[in-house]
């Protein structure tokens, strides 16, 4: 027979277990938000880069400056719209997504660096876009653990969450 003590820990460890898929949850809701921020940049810079015959550093500048423009302007937007200025809304996405959006174009760009042909194949050729693909969604899974320690410990979107 079971005493109500038993059930106080059991209680306790649906709670723990609730917290960390609530935490997951956040985290993976930051990383798809700040991957698409980074995805539009990073396509749209291999896009420009690419059908102007650029060379694969060129083309990797663009795409990593457009990725944190349209990272920072998606966490901006909102904040801006729901009243605050825009000069307290850049340190606060610079709070939420540099660290995010870092990791983010390194792992994107190097594998498209590291797939043969894929910065010079061109924007019809499959190549391309699988590997542009593949380098996207290996790079939100690496940064998704990252955002994860960062919102448990009140930084990164926890920043953001804070104005909501």
């Amino acid at each position: 027979m079971e005493s109500p003590g038993d059930h106080a820990g059991h209680d306790q460890d649906h709670g723990s277990g609730h917290a960390a898929q609530s935490l997951n949850r956040l985290a993976f809701s930051a990383t798809a938000h700040c991957l698409t921020g980074c995805a539009i940049g990073e396509v749209l810079g291999m896009i420009i880069g690419t059908a102007l015959g650029w060379g694969d550093w060129e083309t990797i500048v663009l795409a990593v400056a457009l990725a944190f423009l349209f990272g920072y302007s998606l966490t901006m937007v909102p904040l801006v719209r729901g009243g605050l200025a825009l000069g307290a809304a850049i340190p606060v996405a610079l709070a939420a997504d540099t660290i995010s959006i870092t990791i983010m174009e390194i792992v994107d760009n190097a594998i498209m660096l590291l797939i043969p042909g894929a910065m010079e194949a061109g924007l019809t050729n499959l190549l391309f876009w699988g590997s542009l693909a593949v380098s996207l969604l290996v790079a939100g899974t690496a940064a998704f653990p990252v955002n994860r320690w960062l919102i448990r410990r009140g930084r990164g979107h926890a920043v953001v969450h804070a104005y909501h």
